[in-house]
């Protein structure tokens, strides 16, 4: 007899999110997952985020914060989290269905695994002519240090820290190189989970700070291991079948 699931916390940043958020909260429910807690981070929005979780159901806690940005929004969720695996899914992406049992059954048979990961797959959304978005795929789905492809055990971040928010972009990478660092277990499915949305207001799309905040990220770790003596040298990561 399999172990009843583990308690996840599902966080949610939010910020202007009107337009998407209804959807990525609609996704999660349909996750059929039995034993989970919701808990979105508005982070300052200033449009009908807030009215639009209050239209969803009771089992959503909604927080609201100054706008910090998303690394201060996720960190917000951490400190409220009860759950022994969180999980994180950005207000304009979607979880494939049954994403959230796959994840969660691996962690489970899999003790020593402290992250596991899987496919991203990427899709560009317009308009059509009546104001309704359309989302087409494109390009082959891929891994990636994306937060939302993955389940996280509670207590690596415990051991970790949060993430740095500092940062207003890639401080998804900045924690996932110090989780290499620290040796942290990580597993990759070659099942695609997460369905990443493109679209004009994607964080991601400005491309002078990201580009800027990735070099950052990058200096830090190869400092931190240089500091070290362990330059070059990080766990391989666990593919499976």
């Amino acid at each position: 007899m399999r172990n009843p699931a583990p308690f996840v916390s599902v966080i949610v940043p939010a910020y202007n999110a009107a337009n998407f958020i209804g959807e990525a909260l609609a996704c999660v429910e349909e996750q059929d997952y039995p034993r989970l807690e919701v808990i979105v981070v508005d982070d300052g929005s200033t449009d009908r985020t807030r009215a639009i979780v209050a239209d969803r159901h009771n089992a959503v806690r909604y927080v609201h914060q100054e706008n910090q940005g998303v690394a201060s929004a996720r960190n917000h969720g951490l400190r409220l989290a009860r759950g022994s695996f969180v999980s994180f899914l950005d207000a304009d992406d979607l979880w494939a269905p049954g994403a959230l049992g796959l994840l969660g059954q691996h962690l489970q048979d899999n003790p020593r695994t402290g992250i596991v990961l899987g496919r991203v797959q990427y899709t560009r959304l317009r308009i059509d002519t009546a104001g309704n978005y359309l989302a087409e795929t494109f390009g082959d789905p891929c891994f990636s240090f994306n937060l939302g492809a993955g389940l996280f055990r509670r207590d690596v971040f415990d051991r970790i820290g949060v993430f740095d928010p500092t940062l207003r972009s890639s401080e998804d990478v900045d924690w996932f190189m110090r989780a290499r660092e620290a040796g942290v277990s990580i597993d990759v499915l070659d099942t695609v989970v997460l369905l990443y949305r493109r679209h004009g207001s994607n964080l991601t799309r400005d491309r002078h700070a990201s580009h800027r905040d990735l070099a950052f990220a990058l200096k830090q770790s190869l400092d931190r291991r240089r500091r070290s003596h362990t330059a070059g040298s990080l766990p391989s990561l666990a593919g499976q079948e």
